[in-house]
């Protein structure tokens, strides 16, 4: 990978052995590989046997789990916050376990919607929950440093699944508790 990044800093036309540049390869390797982490988690491993048998059936929620992630098309970073909730129906899944599906999807070449549709999918696969819900709002970088370079811009997926797709005072509750 540092021989590609090489090959890419050159054909912008800038000096490989410059002294700012000498290691950069290397690096851009490595940083690339760290946010790209994501093809080496499988969901058994991240969840590490962290769901709980639990009699509650009220809805849990994490709200503005931060997450950073790469446009499939650009290469370049989106950055945002995630929230998530489930309507557990006997298990649920150790908080932490939350972020760190976000952490494995977000880390791989993603567009945002395939992304938000992951999360919910690996969440439901996981406890079998009696609905799903997530919203990921995000700035990329695609939109804001070139193209229509719109600085303001969000953009806001969703992916409801059983009772927050089926039921619209499910769904209308997790919607206002998330935008407090």
């Amino acid at each position: 990978m540092e021989e590609y990044f090489s090959k890419i800093i050159e054909a912008i036309g800038e000096d490989i052995t410059r002294e700012g540049l000498v290691d950069t390869p290397k690096r851009a390797a490595k940083a690339f590989k760290f946010l790209n982490n994501g093809y080496e988690k499988k969901l058994d491993e991240v969840l590490n046997g962290a769901i709980f048998a639990s009699e509650t059936e009220d809805m849990v929620i994490v709200k503005d789990i931060e997450l950073y992630s790469l446009c499939e098309h650009h290469l370049l970073p989106f950055v945002g916050k995630c929230h998530i909730a489930y309507l557990p129906q006997g298990k649920v899944l150790g908080l932490s376990k939350l972020a760190r599906i976000v952490d494995m999807y977000a880390r791989r070449l993603q567009i945002q919607e395939n992304l938000t549709k992951q999360i919910a999918d690996a969440i439901e696969l996981a406890i079998d929950a009696r609905g799903v819900a997530v919203v990921i709002e995000a700035k990329h970088m695609c939109m804001m440093m070139r193209g229509v370079e719109k600085q303001n811009s969000v953009m806001t997926t969703s992916a409801m699944k059983g009772i927050f797709r089926e039921d619209k005072g499910t769904r209308a509750e997790f919607l206002s508790l998330i935008n407090r």
